[in-house]
């Protein structure tokens, strides 16, 4: 297995507040991208005391022996020391005052991926035939379109759909999604901010993906983000054999 990411601060924005990791553990892959939010300087230091705590709680907590449910358990853990800590950063300080961020996981071994997630950046499963969302977005227009209330082509489109309904470290607790995907042969997965997904629809994504080799795969979808306009940071992570 191997790895391939980048970030971009986009053509709009004044900092980068995303943030993006990926290591090996033994033969395993564990890949993080973060997304900030808050005032000035606060969501880029969100993103990054995210990744860090996130891989030192994982890094701890880690070893060979885990079952699957541990692994995911661990997951869940390692967003949740990232919220505590980024929580109490925010109370800390009055200029930190809705400090937060996204936050979506995945390791990857053999033959599992567990992928964990909470906000709105996303994790994606990359087969043959195209491009599928393993996450769902927490946000308002999610939520609307889960309770009913607009259509899948509303929520696209949707004024709120960047309005978040769950972030690390804006309260004092989180609810984290996981999802556990098993295979035989491979697995390819892409993770992502919505500088990325916010803009480019899953077709372009694939279109690129399926015509880009995996080395340059990321440096072309942060591209295709930039030629769409590029009017958030993009950040991606590709994972695959």
């Amino acid at each position: 297995m191997r790895f391939r990411y980048g970030t971009d601060i986009g053509l709009r924005r004044d900092e980068n507040q995303d943030a993006v990791r990926c290591e090996y553990f033994g033969h395993n892959i564990l890949a993080v991208v973060c997304d900030g939010m808050g005032g000035e300087r606060a969501g880029k230091e969100a993103s990054h005391i995210a990744i860090d705590e996130f891989f030192q709680r994982f890094s701890d907590g880690y070893s060979e022996n885990l079952t699957e449910d541990e692994i995911r358990k661990l997951l869940i853990s390692s967003i949740s020391a990232a919220n505590s800590v980024i929580h109490t950063r925010a109370r800390m300080d009055f200029k930190n005052f809705g400090m937060g961020t996204t936050c979506v996981a995945a390791f990857v071994t053999a033959d599992t991926a567990f992928v964990a997630n909470v906000g709105d950046s996303r994790a994606y499963l990359i087969t043959d035939t195209g491009l599928y969302s393993i996450t769902t977005d927490h946000n308002v227009a999610s939520l609307l379109y889960e309770q009913g209330k607009i259509t899948e082509e509303e929520m696209a489109v949707h004024p709120q759909k960047h309005m978040l309904t769950r972030a690390v470290g804006v309260e004092k607790t989180v609810l984290t999604d996981t999802f556990t995907l098993t295979y035989e042969d491979k697995i390819n997965l892409l993770l992502c901010s919505d500088g990325l997904s916010g803009y480019c629809s899953d077709d372009e994504i694939y279109d690129v993906l399926s015509q880009t080799d995996f080395d340059t795969a990321a440096e072309a979808l942060i591209q295709l983000a930039l030629n769409k306009g590029g009017r958030d940071n993009v950040t991606v992570a590709i994972i695959g054999d």
